[in-house]
C-alpha cells in the first residue's frame, strides 16, 4: 500500500555520473584545488554531517469505508480500545460510526501519534461530524478475572452495541473469536490505516484520560494526572510508597511485586475491602448499554452540542 507524505519519497534516478578530466592542464588545475580542499578538511576530520532522520506518517485512509459504501453498507463503525498496558485503571473502547462518505478531519491520526492538546482539538471535531458513536469499558476487576485481552475484547462489544443498529465495524487488531460482535473485519494497525478506526481511536484516548484524571485526584501520589496509568518511573515509585488502590491490576507483574512486599494482616484486609467498594462505584459510573448518537455522547461529556 503506497504511504501518503513526502518524508521518505525518494527522488527519481537514484545513480549520479561524474565527469572525466580532459586534459592535463585540468588536472593540474585540480590537483591545486584539491590540495587546498584536503587542508581545510583535515581540521574537519571526525567531523561528519549526521543526515537527518526521516519520519514516515502514516495518514489513515477511508479506502475500506469507502469499498463498504459502495457495497451498499451505510452504518460503518470503526473501533479501538486503550489502556492495555497501563496498570491502574479500566480498559476503555469505541466505536465511532462515519458519515457515509464524508470528508477527513485534517491531522486525524493514530492517537498515540498525537499529542494532548492535538487530541483534545480533534475530539470535538469529530464527536460533531459522527454518527454515532459508543464508548464501553471493562472494569479493573474483569481484568483480573479474565485478563487484560479478553476484557478489550468485551470493552468493544460493549462500545459496538451503543451504535447500533450497524451494517459493518471495522476492528483495530488480530481476529476476535470467543465473542459476537456481528459483521466485521479485524484489521493489524488499524488505528494507523483506516480514519474511522483512527477517530474512534481518539475517543477512547480522550475519554480514559479524562476518568484517570479525575481517579488522580481521589488518589494522589501515582502521577495519574500525567501517566494516566501506565508504567512511569512516578508511578512505580507511587506504589512503592503509598502501595496499591482498588483500581490496580493485580495481574499485572509490577503490581504483584508490591503485594509481595511486607505488609501486615490487617493492611491487606483494609486494601481489599476498599477495593470491593471502589469498584462497585466505578461499575456504576461506567456506560451501559443503551444506544446512543453523537448528540447524546455530546451531552453526557459537558460539551457543546454542534448545529
Amino acid at each position: 500500500m503506497a504511504q501518503s507524505g513526502g518524508a521518505s519519497t525518494r527522488s527519481a534516478g537514484g545513480s549520479s555520473s561524474s565527469l572525466p578530466s580532459s586534459s592535463s592542464t585540468l588536472g593540474t588545475a585540480s590537483s591545486g584545488r584539491g590540495s587546498a580542499a584536503a587542508a581545510r578538511g583535515k581540521g574537519a576530520r571526525g567531523q561528519r554531517r549526521k543526515k537527518p532522520r526521516q519520519t514516515t506518517i502514516i495518514v489513515p485512509t477511508l479506502s475500506r469505508e469507502w469499498a463498504l459504501w459502495r457495497s451498499g453498507a451505510q452504518r460503518v463503525a470503526g473501533v479501538d480500545e486503550v489502556g492495555m498496558a497501563c496498570l491502574a485503571g479500566p480498559v476503555v473502547a469505541a466505536a465511532l460510526v462515519v458519515r457515509p462518505y464524508c470528508r477527513k478531519i485534517e491531522g486525524v491520526r493514530d492517537s498515540k501519534m498525537l499529542s494532548l492538546q492535538q487530541r483534545e482539538r480533534l475530539y470535538g471535531q469529530i464527536l460533531a461530524k459522527a454518527a454515532a458513536v459508543g464508548v464501553g469499558a471493562a472494569s479493573v476487576r474483569e481484568i483480573n478475572e479474565l485478563n487484560i485481552l479478553r476484557a478489550s475484547h468485551l470493552a468493544m462489544q460493549r462500545a459496538l452495541r451503543r451504535v447500533q443498529p450497524l451494517d459493518h465495524a471495522l476492528i483495530d487488531g488480530l481476529e476476535i473469536r470467543e465473542l459476537d460482535l456481528g459483521p466485521h473485519t479485524a484489521i493489524v494497525d488499524g488505528d494507523a490505516l483506516s480514519y474511522a478506526i483512527a477517530c474512534a481511536s481518539i475517543v477512547a484516548k480522550v475519554t480514559r484520560d479524562r476518568l484517570m484524571h479525575k481517579l488522580a485526584e481521589r488518589y494522589p501520589g501515582y502521577g495519574w494526572e500525567h501517566n494516566v496509568g501506565y508504567a512511569t518511573l512516578v508511578h512505580r515509585l507511587g506504589l512503592r510508597e503509598h502501595g496499591i488502590t482498588p483500581f490496580h491490576r493485580l495481574g499485572y507483574i509490577t503490581v504483584r511485586n508490591v503485594l509481595l512486599q511486607p505488609t501486615t494482616l490487617d493492611d491487606l484486609i483494609t486494601q481489599l475491602d476498599e477495593a470491593q467498594l471502589d469498584e462497585a462505584e466505578l461499575d456504576d459510573s461506567l456506560p451501559g448499554d443503551e444506544p446512543v448518537d453523537a448528540a447524546q455522547f455530546h451531552r453526557a461529556a459537558s460539551l457543546p452540542v454542534p448545529a
